[in-house]
């Protein structure tokens, strides 16, 4: 059975940091790319960043370049985001996802964990 279970999320001021993590397990997760997908309040999913298998090419969308860096551990099977300078808009339910093969298409969610900025 296929898991992915997300932690760290939490609240944080503007400015702050967070860092999260998803265990992966259930299916030989070296020879998937993995993404982060989040959903804020009132709003559709909004894909977030996308690691390859071997964690050498990473993605990121726009609003978060230069703030947020994925990486992930295929001996742990763990994948990682690390946000920083967050701000009041990345407050979202964070969701690690495991990529189907087509872009921004994703077979496999977690529960989620969530990302609040407020001060």
């Amino acid at each position: 059975e296929v898991q992915l279970v997300e932690s760290g999320g939490g609240m944080v001021q503007p400015g702050g940091s967070l860092r999260l993590s998803c265990a992966a397990s259930g299916f030989t997760f070296s020879t998937y790319d993995m993404s982060w997908v989040r959903q804020a309040p009132g709003k559709g999913s909004e894909w977030v960043s996308r690691i390859n298998t071997a964690g050498v090419s990473t993605y990121y969308a726009d609003f978060v370049k230069g703030r947020f860096t994925i990486s992930r551990d295929n001996a742990k099977n763990m994948v990682y985001l690390q946000m920083n300078s967050l701000e009041p808009e990345d407050t979202a339910l964070y969701y690690c996802a495991r990529d189907e093969g087509d872009p921004y298409e994703w077979d496999y969610w977690g529960q989620g964990t969530q990302v609040t900025v407020s001060s």
